[in-house]
């Protein structure tokens, strides 16, 4: 039998504003490695990660989703997060979980202002099939507003080499005494976030595309694991039968099925609960496994309190959301309903989404609730007729 191939794992996120193409490439990628036989559409609203029916029907990514895929040497978790500001929230929460980002930009626009990450970055500047500024013209833009450190790695190894070598002092010192950079230097370099790879193409055209995965799976750093389990949780969701579920990215050790894990809320009260399932998703579908190794994002069933941004075992606190809701409405429901009863299941949507806060007026028994748009506000009363089969009105405060 041939020998298996053992990939490292990477976990990857699609960043970007609205219409540069994020679903796009994500459907190309997923399409050229060959998860997927076909390559879906946002506009024929087959694409593979708005699984959501509201996403389909509006064509916008508004939940992050997961799609497994694999290249010659890692096995990837390719997260597609939202490109609309009202659910950049969502996108920041993501960062949990990461081992590098892509930014995706739309070429026909220039340079977008894109929300600075602290991960390792790649570039893809899509839709560069339509007229508009020159690679070379786009390029100059992106190192002038970005950084000075991005670097066009559609070139030859030797231009590449020579331009990665400016970025680092102690590199560039090895590279005139050597005339030899190796991709070690170069995946070390773009884990320090001091060389931002960039690549051109269409994602719709699928041109470029096998270009950049080779990029991506030759030059993504390496991660080095501590043997002691630790784990990020960055979203909680729930399932359509109603089962909670805590995303976690394990950052170190593993964990197995019906494990225990001890861990404090938000209120600092301890809980000790098993692993009853964990699951790895690929758009709307899952598989159970019976152990998470670490580099893997799996969603587990069987945590009560847990909340996004929470480290468990011996993970450090992560970085905390800067992203604050800035409009509140009043909750008007129907006659017959009673808001206090209500509220529990808008705790619910809060906890899933932390950047809608649930304010209840006890003098007043009225329902508040603070969000980040318009958009957020249409959603949230799709998702509450969905989820509760009530019609509701938000009304100013």
């Amino acid at each position: 039998m041939p020998e298996q191939v053992k990939r490292r794992p990477c976990c990857t996120a699609l960043l970007a504003h609205v219409d540069a193409g994020k679903t796009t490439l994500s459907e190309a990628l997923l399409y050229v490695s060959g998860a997927r036989r076909q390559m879906g559409r946002v506009d024929h609203r087959d694409a593979f990660l708005d699984t959501h029916d509201l996403e389909r029907s509006r064509g916008i990514t508004i939940f992050s989703k997961l799609a497994l895929m694999q290249t010659a040497n890692l096995d990837i978790t390719l997260v597609d997060t939202p490109g609309h500001v009202d659910f950049a929230a969502e996108a920041e929460r993501t960062m949990y979980a990461l081992d590098c980002a892509v930014l995706v930009i739309n070429g026909t626009d220039g340079v977008q202002l894109l929300r600075r990450s602290n991960v390792p970055t790649f570039l893809f500047i899509n839709k560069m099939d339509l007229p508009g500024k020159s690679r070379e013209e786009l390029l100059k833009e992106l190192q002038e507003k970005l950084s000075e450190h991005i670097v066009d790695f559609g070139a030859d190894f030797d231009e590449i080499a020579e331009n990665a070598a400016v970025c680092d002092e102690a590199l560039l010192e090895q590279y005139l005494e050597t005339g030899e950079i190796t991709d070690a230097n170069l995946r070390g370099l773009i884990g320090a976030r001091k060389l931002f790879p960039c690549c051109f193409g269409s994602a719709l055209k699928l041109m470029g595309i096998e270009e950049f995965m080779d990029v991506l799976d030759r030059f993504a750093p390496e991660q080095e694991y501590p043997d002691s389990f630790g784990a990020h949780v960055y979203k909680i969701t729930r399932d359509p039968q109603g089962v909670r579920l805590t995303w976690m990215k394990v950052i170190g050790g593993s964990l197995k099925v019906r494990a225990p894990i001890t861990y404090r809320d938000r209120d600092d009260r301890e809980y000790t609960e098993k692993c009853i399932q964990l699951r790895r998703y690929s758009g709307a579908q899952f598989t159970p496994i019976e152990e998470a190794t670490a580099g893997m994002i799996v969603a587990v069933q069987g945590l009560s309190a847990t909340y996004a941004g929470q480290p468990l075992g011996e993970a450090v606190v992560g970085g905390s959301n800067v992203l604050e809701p800035v409009m509140t409405y009043r909750l008007n429901l129907p006659p017959d309903k009673d808001p206090l009863l209500f509220l529990p299941r808008l705790r619910q949507l809060e906890e899933e989404d932390p950047q809608l806060h649930v304010l209840w007026d006890d003098h007043l028994k009225q329902i508040h609730v603070q969000i980040m748009g318009k958009i957020q506000l249409e959603i949230l009363k799709s998702l509450i007729q969905q989820r509760f089969g009530l019609e509701i009105a938000f009304l100013d405060r």
